[in-house]
Order: structure tokens, then C-alpha cells, then sequence
């Protein structure tokens, strides 16, 4: 039996600046901070722990990318 998917959820502008200040603030919200993101965004705590779960992919990508980056092109100190 194949396993449904949920829909993707697409969220506002508004939505994501508030994920966003949220995981400046904290990358690992707790279940009871989650629920409280939920109800300020609109979305179900699940949603919530999935989005923080794919930003902080997305941190350590960008995170890893940079210190490439660094190495690639050193600072001359000269």
C-alpha cells in the first residue's frame, strides 16, 4: 500500500519573516514553543518541527559552503 504524502504547505511572507526570527532566536524550539509558533503562524505543530527541521538543513549547508569558501580564498594577512 503506498504511503500518502501530506500536501506541501506554502507559507506567507509574514509567516516565514516570524519562522525566521524564531530560529534566529532558537534553531531547537521545544514542544511547547512549537505549539506556540503554530498558533502565531497558523499551522499545525508538526508543520512547525518539519519547517525547523529542513532550516536547520539548510543552516548547516550554508554553514559548511562558507567555511569552504574561506579555505578556498584565504585572507591575506599581508
Amino acid at each position: 500500500l503506498p504511503v500518502k504524502k501530506k500536501p506541501r504547505t506554502f507559507y506567507t511572507s509574514e509567516q516565514l519573516e516570524e519562522l525566521e526570527k524564531t530560529f534566529q532566536e532558537d534553531h531547537y524550539p521545544d514542544n511547547e514553543k512549537r505549539r506556540e509558533i503554530a498558533a502565531v503562524v497558523g499551522v499545525t505543530p508538526q508543520r512547525i518541527l518539519v519547517w525547523f527541521q529542513n532550516r536547520r538543513a539548510k543552516w548547516r549547508k550554508l554553514e559548511k559552503l562558507s567555511t569552504k569558501d574561506n579555505r578556498k580564498y584565504p585572507t591575506s594577512s599581508a
